[in-house]
């Protein structure tokens, strides 16, 4: 038989990172970790889990801490606080992890995402023509036309956004739907679309500023009150009567909870004032909700996210995807601990991700015999 060694023991140490950090896959991650005690020890303590979340998902460097929800103490706990630093490591590692997870399995899922209309920059007829008809799933609503007008411009390259909140405040977004609005009722059925598109995603500047945006009217502009932190390219929009899909190049993170689609030119006078409006009839954002498993909480002034982890309602979450279905909004307060089998994780997310894939046993290096206590948590539990 050829000659074996394990690289991690006997290369230097910067060697074998560079070689690790070659993986690029979550689950890469898992099997990495699942190989022996000495490499999921090298894995945990260089914090690949992390380093794959930040490389893909830049907003998350800004994590100060994490939190996890302890349900039987009916409380929040930081981690780290009381652990040592191995622990905290442990614990890092399990949380990025099953957020990498949570994120991986959001892009088969097609759940609408937003939660409900905050503002839009102008409306022309408030609140006949309001933000809120884009939400209304019918071209009429109470024996009128549906949809959201701008005001009128003289200029055809005036933009206008509109201002959404999602359903959770971390949210997995895969793509945009908008159907611009035929105007039957005007001479020749004009349809008022925008030129293009772009997407932004983000949080409000302060809690001050989350709060206010509940009492702020929604016909005027509040794109001052937050800051985005994903910004897409920009996507034409045809001047057709239909529900128009804008894909994202890949799943975007949502942090902060908050959409703004930009409008950006127009393309339809009215002949009755020759003034330029852009109106749309339906908007849907399709992703996944991450929350309640996962939340984020901003710092201030620094803008740093606390990631709040609910261990339990994330194995709730896994056994709604093992049997194919959808996150169910009516979580259960209280959940069963066998939900969340570590060994059955892992399987289930390799076996996904890696067709063919059987878990195999630890590897019988010189440590197998210490520590026996920490093998019962495997890869990213």
């Amino acid at each position: 038989m050829e000659t074996r060694f394990d690289f991690v023991q006997w290369l230097d140490t910067d060697v074998s990172l560079d070689i690790m950090m070659q993986l690029n896959d979550p689950a890469d991650v898992v099997r990495a970790g699942s190989v022996s005690r000495r490499w999921r020890q090298f894995v945990i303590t260089n914090g690949f889990s992390k380093q794959l979340c930040v490389g893909r998902f830049q907003q998350l460097s800004r994590i100060a801490r994490i939190t996890e929800l302890d349900l039987s103490a009916s409380e929040a706990k930081d981690v780290g606080s009381s652990n040592s630093n191995w622990e905290t490591l442990k614990r890092d590692h399990e949380v990025y992890s099953s957020l990498l997870q949570a994120i991986e399995s959001s892009k088969s899922c097609r759940n609408d995402c937003i939660g409900y209309a905050v503002s839009a920059s102008s409306t022309d007829n408030y609140p006949d023509e309001s933000i809120v008809n884009t939400l209304i799933p019918m071209d009429k609503y109470l024996n009128r036309p549906s949809y959201w007008s701008s005001k009128g411009h003289s200029d055809p390259n005036a933009p206008e956004t509109l201002i959404y909140k999602l359903k959770a405040d971390l949210c997995v977004i895969t793509e945009v739907f908008m159907q611009p609005f035929e105007a039957y009722f005007q001479p020749g059925k004009p349809i008022y679309s925008a030129k293009s598109v772009r997407f932004r995603l983000g949080h409000p500047k302060s809690s001050k500023d989350e709060s206010d945006l509940l009492k702020m009217p929604q016909q005027q502009p509040a794109d001052d009150n937050f800051i985005w932190t994903y910004t897409s390219e920009e996507f034409p929009m045809t001047q057709e009567k239909c529900f128009q899909r804008f894909n994202l190049p890949e799943p975007v993170l949502c942090v902060g909870g908050y959409l703004q689609i930009q409008l950006l030119g127009r393309v339809q006078r009215q002949e009755m004032d020759d003034l330029f409006y852009i109106c749309v009839s339906h908007v849907r954002v399709v992703g996944r909700p991450l929350g309640p498993a996962f939340d984020i909480e901003v710092l201030e002034p620094s803008q740093e996210f606390v990631l709040k982890y609910n261990r339990d309602v994330f194995g709730y979450m896994l056994q709604s995807l093992t049997n194919g279905g959808h996150q169910d909004s009516n979580i259960p307060p209280t959940l069963s601990d066998d939900l969340v089998v570590d060994a059955g994780i892992v399987e289930f997310f390799l076996q996904n991700h890696h067709p063919g894939f059987e878990l195999m046993g630890w590897g019988d290096d010189e440590e197998d015999d210490d520590d026996d206590d920490e093998m019962d948590e495997v890869g990213f539990l």
